[in-house]
């Protein structure tokens, strides 16, 4: 069984990537430079960075317009939410550690 501090560990080590890599691709929109594709930035949101893409998409203004980025990034939000809850009611329902 996976450690209960792994998950948010992971959460904020991804998301911190995510943002980075997001602030990242603005930058280089803004300066011509070569651009993060789409596909490794949703890779990143899959595996765990979706609240740190989350955040850089308000901070930076980045692919909040458009559909179909957001369409992806919101399914992958509402995968992860999903599958939190199942793990959190198994984790629940299998009571306190002896």
């Amino acid at each position: 069984m996976i450690p209960a501090w792994l998950v948010p560990a992971w959460l904020v080590f991804t998301s911190v990537v995510a943002f980075l890599s997001h602030g990242r691709d603005k930058w280089a929109a803004r300066h011509g430079r070569a651009r993060t594709p789409e596909a490794r930035l949703h890779v990143l949101e899959l595996i765990g960075g979706w609240p740190g893409a989350g955040l850089a998409m308000l901070v930076f203004r980045h692919k909040t317009r458009k559909p179909s980025y957001l369409i992806v990034y919101w399914a992958i939000v509402a995968a992860w939410v999903a599958g939190l809850v199942v793990a959190r009611d198994a984790w629940l329902s299998a009571g306190p550690p002896r």
